[in-house]
């Protein structure tokens, strides 16, 4: 697989190592390659000039890339890249990382990107899932579907505890794909029954979160000591006990 990633900052630069020990061909475009950017990545090709021109892209070879990544700390460069790479020379995949939450609604379809990577909102995901039962957290975005990956801890007291996964009926749009019980990933089967504080890994889209939360909902009656982290800073437990 040939990737080509757009920007050699240390982002840029850290995906390159990684992709270079899984045995990919990479090329690294950047507008100034100094000495010291060479000698820090060993094994790539390297290409100097602004990514937003077509002629940078042509000599990067984007049309024979199999990815693109756009890494840059600049967004409008990422998302520049990203369609010229889309639309000019028909790469299958694109991949551009937000800087600015705020923009993050540009990147899609519209402006060729495949798959945006925020680091705030994927930072605030992992805070979430670490402290959120009963409540499903976003992990992971695919652009233009209007499909999420999304998790959620099984409370302690659910109604799900002890039934196989066989034996449920997920809301609709909504599929489990993976399950990590005491801090190691399994792929379900029909015979797995569930068990309390099993994190559930599922494709869905959004409509269908609500319905798969409370599927998993204890009963209502007082809070459980057990899963008060999952009540934010501005909610009251009477509040979540309606909730549920």
């Amino acid at each position: 697989m040939r990737v080509v990633i757009i920007g050699a900052g240390s982002v840029g630069r850290s995906i390159a190592r990684e992709l270079l020990t899984k045995g990919r061909s990479v090329t690294l475009v950047d507008r100034q390659v100094s000495p010291e950017k060479r000698s820090s990545v060993t094994g790539v090709q390297w290409v100097e000039g602004d990514a937003a021109e077509l002629a940078v892209l042509s000599e990067a070879d984007v049309a024979a890339a199999d990815v693109v990544v756009a890494a840059t700390g600049d967004d409008k460069v990422n998302l520049v890249a990203s369609m010229l790479s889309k639309t000019e020379f028909l790469v299958p995949r694109t991949v551009a990382r937000v800087s600015h939450p705020s923009n993050e609604w540009m990147f899609g379809d519209m402006w060729g990107v495949d798959v945006a990577v925020s680091t705030p909102r994927t930072m605030t995901a992992l805070v979430e899932e670490a402290v959120s039962v009963g409540r499903t957290v976003k992990i992971f975005s695919f652009s233009g579907s209007g499909t999420d990956m999304v998790e959620i801890t099984i409370p302690r007291r659910s109604p799900v505890v002890g039934r196989a996964v066989g034996s449920m009926r997920w809301p609709a749009a909504c599929v489990l794909v993976g399950i990590i019980r005491d801090g190691q990933p399994l792929a379900p089967s029909p015979h797995d029954g569930l068990e309390a504080h099993d994190e559930l890994l599922f494709l869905a889209e959004a409509g269908s979160l609500s319905s798969l939360e409370q599927l998993l909902a204890p009963p209502s009656t007082p809070e459980d000591p057990e899963e008060l982290p999952s009540i934010r800073g501005d909610e009251k437990p009477e509040a979540r006990a309606e909730e549920r």
